[in-house]
């Protein structure tokens, strides 16, 4: 299923519009925080909605094309543009920016466009229907518009988009206002190419600049998949020696260790494979001291830590400690909590296990253990604002996002962001596709969320989600 690899260009382009203010929300499983914002169309002058792209008709003697202007500068440490592949310029999942950006290429020509930078990039509210944009002799209905404004810079003319849902407006006024409110967009999402083989409950692992996906339930419990962010494209490669779910996976001197797992009969494994991409081979190492799946792993100072998991029995606390020089096991002090189905990162060498549940997901947790690998203690941090398990993590410049996940009502498309230095959480701009067993893996400012299941339980997918932070 591999894609030939497309032109990747530097396209300048700013965040999701369903962007959550920087304040923790609870959404309901499968639903958005309910902090985000709406999308509200707006209204034509006179009466119905504009179309997805809108280019008001101008006062005579206003030029129709769009001409330099000054505009007022960028939210004080706004962060910069960001540069977008081909791949992930069409992926992009919400429709307004779409919109704006093919109304753009429309306008300057495809091959010209790729040139362009966007120089604004912001959620705001206007102060009415008019977004800042207004018609001289027309009347907007007075109440507050909220929205996005994107700025395009080309060839020395701008062009100012004024976004409301699945609406562009290309403003070409005179007269401008600016909004009541306003604040820097945090990231975007896009869809990539999907995953060759269906599946969810899936370990994931990057090394290299290539992202793995191994196992899973269904057809995918052998199944080793490569991606490639620079080509968008995958690629089959050894298939693990046994089918596992529900496994944890790490990279670590040149190598991916699979760790654990259940088998096809739900039957915890101790099984630990090596996988060396430069041979496209396994080998089998020491056994995992504890039998368990739904277990997570991370690594510090390049030892390797299995947390919690589900044996045969129940839940466990268990961390044990790998490595992998000398191919031997060791316990370490256990979580305050035992849970499975958890996610777990690692920043600045302290190990972050958040979410999980006992035994079913009618009984999920908010938990976030810290542990410290050099003194063997485990501190408890704020906790995970809305309660799941079944998550995926990911860590981009020190902060923690959290995915998915599901419960006894549904899947969810939470996306929160957990900042270790201030011990605080904040709601992010939700997963395109709800989601559980889902995988995740960071390259730069990208996260890849990858798999999952639709609904509850036994459920797969084959998605290929980029969350794109905008630093």
């Amino acid at each position: 299923m591999a894609a030939t690899r497309p032109f990747i260009f530097p396209f300048l382009v700013a965040l999701f519009i369903a962007c959550a203010p920087e304040s923790a929300a609870t959404p309901l499983p499968g639903g958005t925080p309910t902090s985000s914002i709406a999308a509200t169309p707006t209204p034509t002058p006179g009466g119905g909605d504009r179309p997805a792209t809108f280019t008001p008709p101008l006062s005579p003697g206003v030029s129709t094309t769009p001409t330099p202007i000054t505009t007022p500068a960028p939210t004080p440490g706004a962060p910069p543009p960001l540069a977008l592949a081909e791949a992930e310029w069409r992926g992009l999942t919400q429709a307004g920016i779409k919109a704006a950006l093919e109304d753009l290429q429309r306008l300057s020509g495809a091959e010209e466009t790729r040139q362009s930078q966007i120089v604004r990039a912001e959620q705001v509210t206007w102060r009415d229907g008019s977004l800042g944009c207004p018609e001289p002799g027309k009347f907007y209905t007075q109440a507050l518009a909220p929205g996005f404004w994107l700025v395009f810079a080309h060839q020395g003319q701008e062009f100012d988009y004024r976004i409301a849902g699945s609406q562009a407006l290309l403003c070409t006024q005179q007269q401008r206002t600016e909004p009541l409110e306003r604040q820097p967009l945090t990231g975007l999402w896009s869809r990539l190419a999907p995953l060759p083989t269906s599946r969810s409950e899936v370990a994931v692992a990057e090394l290299n600049g290539k992202i793995y996906v191994l196992g899973g339930f269904g057809p995918g419990a052998t199944a080793n998949e490569e991606y490639d962010p620079l080509t968008n494209s995958w690629r089959p490669r050894a298939p693990i020696p046994q089918g596992l779910d529900h496994a944890a996976a790490v990279a670590v001197g040149g190598r991916i260790y699979l760790i654990g797992g259940f088998d096809s009969q739900l039957r915890p494994v101790n099984k630990v494979y090596a996988y060396d991409p430069q041979t496209d081979t396994w080998s089998q190492r020491a056994a995992l001291p504890t039998r368990r799946g739904a277990l997570a792993a991370g690594v510090v100072d390049g030892k390797i830590y299995a947390i919690g998991g589900r044996t045969a029995e129940d839940d466990v606390a268990t961390t044990e400690e790998y490595d992998p020089a000398s191919d031997n096991w060791r316990p370490r002090a256990p979580m305050p909590t035992r849970r499975d189905h958890i996610a777990l990162s690692v920043v600045k060498g302290k190990i972050y296990v958040i979410g999980g549940r006992l035994g079913g997901f009618d009984r999920n947790l908010a938990d976030n253990e810290e542990y410290d690998p050099r003194t063997d203690t485990w501190v408890k941090k704020a906790p995970l604002p809305t309660p799941r398990s079944g998550i995926a993590a990911a860590v981009v410049d020190d902060k923690i996002y959290v995915f998915g996940g599901e419960a006894v009502e549904g899947t969810f498309n939470t996306n929160e962001r957990y900042d270790p230095d201030s011990d605080a959480w904040v709601a992010m701009p939700p997963l395109p596709t709800a989601r559980h067993g889902l995988g995740a893996a960071a390259l730069g400012n990208r996260i890849y969320v990858l798999a999952g299941g639709a609904t509850p339980g036994g459920s797969d997918s084959a998605h290929n989600e980029v969350f794109i932070v905008r630093r």
